[in-house]
């Protein structure tokens, strides 16, 4: 077929390149929504945004010519952002008059004219807002217009804003939005009632139903929020809480369901990047008016009956057939996406969720279990079929009608993804026909629309496509006619196997290569001896098929190489000591069939522990020994595994220390958050263009620069493992964590080749993403690998008025190649609806998603601006959404601080954020701890990082089989949650911290002997051991009930969370403690301390 036509959908020609998230896109970035198409939009409400220099173009690293020297050759064995997370005294205001909040977060200060904004959030005022966050569109200037056809500007950064010659505009909310003159709210549109999906009226909690949306004022000349108090806090009363029951319940979720390409990157060989479009056909133009997102004829019990005036729909623009096709008798099929939301306005009590919860009296806001993901108010069988919040989750459960509504929420809209979880279930498609629509490329899904049994109607285009004979026979059912009950339009996540169209070559191979640190350093710290017994353990176990090939390097001053081609009595190995013009001794013979020298593989692997056991080397060439595997992997494509204990201080990419200890704790700014050098960034986006990806293990008591050196992975779709002071025999703790791992990395299942994208409906555009990848032709992820353990982010703006629309679907589709040589897809639809209404708005928040998504930006501003500014906007974030909600959606007044209850964990998560590792101040903290917890929040799936910004706590000397759980005949007891606050513990009882990658028991001083002697094997607390990381296996039931529950908790992630058992006088007490997040310290305050000042914020 011919694909003109279709490469223009998909982006294929433009020659814009860009890096990684967080990226603009650049459509969304220099054309303003509206002009050219027939609709209207909002002007974008931006944060105060400083001129950002254009950055240099990401020339391509050129490796040095091979050098012609001989390598010595010797046998093995004999060759030798918001108020500054509020400490305690409130300062004196800065300034009187609103000014900045925070200073700009970029170098270059914005011109002059640019520091008012038509769409500024103090109507009529001449000050410049603080900086904030871009949250819900691409930057643009309110009222700008950009040529469509942008000139290339060479690479976008990482961190970078786009090169923008456009002045900026001021805001002081951290949410980039786009809201209309706030004193001016817009009327309802005639026809167009305003109508809640839940329907409520409450008397002073919704708007009157005469205006739209209350106006929301603020008094001319108030002040910006500033920063939280400093010093030592005020004298206070705390409220005590009213008499009662404390509320402890979660929100009652709605009932649940049971149980591409195009790139220009030069250097690529296997660029898949037009395979998407390969069967598009001709591309037709789309119906002859805009109004193309409706759905045929509601059947009966969907009609919305309950406001009269004109439809809100216009007749269907494509002509209905003579005899409509029936899906089923019973109503409409989980592919017959019927516009039912309006059913749900029947409701007539006010939801769980926007129930108002004063937080300063609501002591106990924890559910006793953990908190799940809110479920969309959508009809029945849409949400039966609707993918699995833990692969695909949006921040918002109910989209916002438009821009205008989203930034009046005050909310960030975004996506969380876990693309490649593993599952138990995941239905798999053989077809020589990959159903998709011709426009737009969208898969078939639950969500499109059937018009008769020959044609269906695109979710995300509207498109009207026909059905292929293919598709008409159903291999599940083997009867014939019946496309909508295809596996295909019956479940929201599939996985495709592609035929050649999709294919740029054969299928490349499992290839491993692994580069090891053989340093001084590294040989002691005995993690050699670790990773050869569990590489030897688990040879067998590794991904692949007959042509899997591995490989080793090794390196310290001098780069060694091993020839493991078979025929061989031992392995050889090749020295080459030119770490400045690398080479390549035997380009044949370095990576071999694992099946044909498997016995040379592990001669090799048990030799090598030994083989360095006195060396004296104290240099590491880390990047001459990266580049060598660069070379190597090049003509496949594959895995490069790095273990590194040491500063690289020789060769390419060498460092130095930039880390002082003596500021850890008092500096006010972070320092050193960004890469000393573009070494490893460059390198790992050759490593990308080759499919090449880079995983990092740092295993050192020692600074190596993870911010630095983190790049490598970063940047080619790697992953960082970091085991702070690692020693075989001191941390056993780490090293048992090392092993496990190590296992899970070596076995667990590995996509190659890889490239992803995610649509979305028409009017809804994505401006930036957030993990490890190299982003090409703007939409098109590129990951050389993929795993089951990697999450990713994306913001989203509303670019178009969704007015017509009921609902909205967003679709992540992966393309990758197995590890035994197969070309997969796999495809999750997400399907969510819309309102109009702001309590709507706020009734569908899910505050996790929303917290994670937060996590990942203040990220990438800690790096682009300071971390004081990141700390800023995540406490302004939550003061902008409370706001938003008190004056908005409240109409009457009350005393307190007020949230919904959707958003009642909001503040205690921002405040555990504040608290993080990643973001925290005014503590101890090494700068390659902070620097890989930040690599955790913006590549840890969402499910997996609550856990690391809000840890659980449980007591579990009293546990019972009272509503355990029942899981493969083992029985799981489920205390209930404790709040995070010394207060909840006691000196009589035994408590479990669950903080994702690491637990703590701590022993009360005088706790029950019964624990100590049925769990523990010891008769009193001082006899429990300094270093104790294991619970011994005892035949008591309190034991077992124990060890199940821990292991359960174990159970639930994929890495291996170490166990710490901590008396009082332990050396990790502190570490325990600086988990109470609800507890003052030195340097932050306590949670109702914090409450305190968001009231006096919005209460300004």
């Amino acid at each position: 077929m011919s694909t003109a036509g279709v490469n223009s959908q998909n982006g294929t020609g433009t020659g814009q390149t860009y890096t990684n998230g967080p990226t603009q896109a650049p459509a969304s970035l220099h054309q303003v929504p509206g002009i050219g198409s027939g609709m209207t939009h909002q002007p974008a409400y931006n944060p105060l945004q400083a001129k950002a220099p254009t950055p240099p173009g990401l020339y391509p690293y050129q490796p040095v010519p091979s050098f012609n020297s001989s390598p010595s050759v010797q046998p093995l064995l004999s060759s030798p952002i918001v108020g500054r997370p509020p400490s305690h005294t409130p300062p004196l205001s800065a300034s009187p008059s609103p000014g900045p909040r925070l200073p700009p977060g970029h170098a270059t200060p914005p011109p002059l004219a640019a520091a008012v904004s038509s769409s500024s959030y103090y109507p009529g005022s001449q000050h410049s807002m603080a900086p904030t966050w871009q949250f819900n569109t691409a930057p643009q200037l309110p009222g700008s217009v950009a040529p469509a056809n942008v000139p290339f500007r060479g690479t976008v950064g990482n961190h970078m804003n786009p090169p923008a010659s456009l002045p900026a505009a001021t805001s002081s909310a951290p949410f980039s939005s786009t809201p209309p003159p706030l004193n001016n709210p817009q009327p309802p549109r005639p026809g167009i009632p305003p109508t809640s999906m839940h329907g409520y009226t409450q008397s002073g909690l919704a708007p009157s139903p005469g205006n739209f949306m209350p106006p929301h004022t603020y008094p001319h000349g108030r002040p910006g929020f500033g920063p939280p108090p400093t010093g030592p806090p005020p004298a206070m009363k705390p409220t005590p809480p009213p008499p009662g029951a404390p509320v402890t319940s979660a929100t009652p979720p709605p009932p649940k369901a049971d149980g591409a390409l195009t790139g220009n990157g030069p250097q690529a060989p296997n660029n898949f990047n037009h395979v998407e479009n390969k069967m598009a056909g001709q591309t037709q133009p789309g119906p002859p008016n805009r109004h193309v997102g409706h759905y045929p004829s509601l059947p009966p019990g969907y009609q919305n009956t309950s406001h009269a005036g004109p439809p809100m729909h216009p007749p269907q623009p494509y002509p209905q057939p003579t005899q409509p096709y029936q899906q089923s008798l019973s109503g409409p099929g989980p592919a017959q996406l019927s516009p039912s939301l309006a059913a749900m306005s029947l409701q007539s009590s006010t939801p769980e969720a926007l129930r108002v919860v004063n937080l300063l009296q609501e002591r106990n806001l924890l559910p006793p279990t953990a908190v799940s993901a809110p479920t969309p108010c959508l009809p029945q069988d849409l949400q039966k079929i609707n993918c699995n919040p833990e692969v695909f989750r949006s921040t918002l459960t109910s989209i916002p009608q438009s821009q205008s509504l989203l930034n009046k929420a005050k909310m960030p809209l975004g996506l969380l993804l876990h693309p490649f979880k593993d599952l138990s279930q995941l239905p798999v498609v053989t077809s020589s026909t990959i159903v998709r629509c011709r426009s737009c490329r969208t898969y078939i899904n639950p969500f499109v629309s059937f018009l008769d049994q020959r044609r269906w109607k695109c979710n995300l285009c509207y498109r009207v496509n026909d059905v292929p004979e293919e598709f008409m026979y159903n291999p599940v059912s083997r009867s014939y006619g019946e496309p909508h009950k295809r596996p295909e339009v019956q479940n929201a996540t599939i996985e495709f196997i592609a035929p050649s169209e999709y294919m740029l070559r054969p299928p490349q191979p499992a290839v491993y290569l692994f580069v090891l640190d053989v340093s001084h350093n590294a040989v002691e710290t005995g993690y050699l001896t670790v990773f050869c017994q569990s590489l030897l353990e688990n040879i067998n176990a590794l991904p692949g098929d007959s042509r899997t090939k591995v490989g080793f390097i090794t390196f310290d001053s001098t780069i060694h190489f091993y020839n493991l081609q078979e025929g061989l009595s031992q392995p050889q190995m090749l020295i080459v000591s030119d770490i400045e013009e690398i080479f390549l001794p035997t380009p044949d013979s370095l990576l071999v069939n694992l099946n044909e020298c498997k016995e040379l593989v592990q001669d090799l692997l048990k030799s090598l522990p030994n083989l360095f056991l006195k060396t004296m080397e104290t240099q590491s060439a880390l990047g001459s020994a990266l580049q060598a595997a660069f070379k190597l992997l090049s003509p496949t494509g594959g895995r490069m595994s790095v273990f590194q204990t040491q500063l690289p201080n020789i060769g390419m990419g060498a460092l130095q220390s930039r880390e002082d200890p003596n500021q850890r704790a008092s500096a006010k700014d972070i320092q050193h958050l960004s890469p000393a050098t573009d070494f490893y960034k460059k390198l790992a986006l050759d490593c990308s263009g080759q499919q090449v990806a880079v995983d990092l293990f740092l295993l050192s008591a020692q600074y190596c620069d993870l911010a630095s050196l983190g790049c490598i992975s970063r940047y080619s779709a790697g992953s960082v493992y970091h085991y702070p002071s690692y020693h075989q025999q001191h941390t056993p703790a780490q090293v048992e964590r090392f092993q496990k791992d190590l296992k899970r990395y070596l076995t667990r299942k590995i996509g190659f080749e890889a490239v992803m994208r995610i649509r979305c409906t028409k009017g809804l555009s994505i401006h930036t993403f957030h993990g490890n990848f190299f982003v090409r032709s703007t939409d098109l992820l590129s990951l050389p690998n993929v795993n089951p353990d990697a999450g990713f982010a994306v913001q989203m703006s509303i670019e178009e008025n969704l007015d017509d629309m009921q609902v909205v679907s967003f679709q992540a589709a992966l393309l990758y190649t197995s590890s035994k040589g197969e070309r997969r897809i796999r495809v999750h639809t997400l399907c969510l609806p819309v309102v109009s209404s702001l309590s709507d708005i706020f009734a569908g928040a899910d505050v996790q998603a929303i917290t994670g998504l937060l996590a990942c930006m203040a990220v990438d501003r800690s790096v682009t601006a300071s971390l004081s500014d990141a700390r800023d906007a995540m406490t302004n974030a939550v003061i902008d959404s409370l706001s938003s909600y008190r004056h908005s959606v409240l109409t009457i007044q009350q005393p307190g601080l007020l949230a919904p209850a959707c958003l009642r964990l909001f503040p205690l998560y921002i405040l555990a954020l504040l608290k993080q590792r990643a973001f925290r101040t005014g503590t101890s903290t090494r700068l390659d701890d902070r620097v890989f917890a930040m690599y955790q929040l913006k590549y840890q799936p969402l499910a997996y990082s609550v856990l690391m910004i809000h840890p659980a706590l449980y007591r579990v000397d009293d546990l019972t089989d009272e509503g355990a759980l029942n899981i493969n005949e083992r029985t799981i007891p489920q205390p209930r949650l404790l709040q995070l606050s010394v207060e909840k513990l006691s000196r009589e009882g035994a408590f479990l911290m669950d903080a994702g990658t690491v637990m703590y028991l701590w022993i009360g001083r005088n706790c029950h002997s019964n624990f100590l002697t049925q769990v523990l094997g010891v008769p009193s607390c001082s006899s429990v051991p300094e270093n104790l990381y294991l619970l011994p296996e005892l035949d008591t039931a309190e034991s077992q009930r124990t060890r199940a529950f821990v292991g359960w908790l174990r159970d639930q992630r994929p890495f291996f969370p170490s166990l710490h058992i901590i008396k009082d006088e332990s050396q990790l007490k502190p570490h325990f403690m600086q988990n109470m997040i609800e507890d003052r310290t030195e340097s932050a305050l306590s949670y109702y301390e914090f409450l305190l000042h968001l009231q006096q914020q919005i209460s300004k």
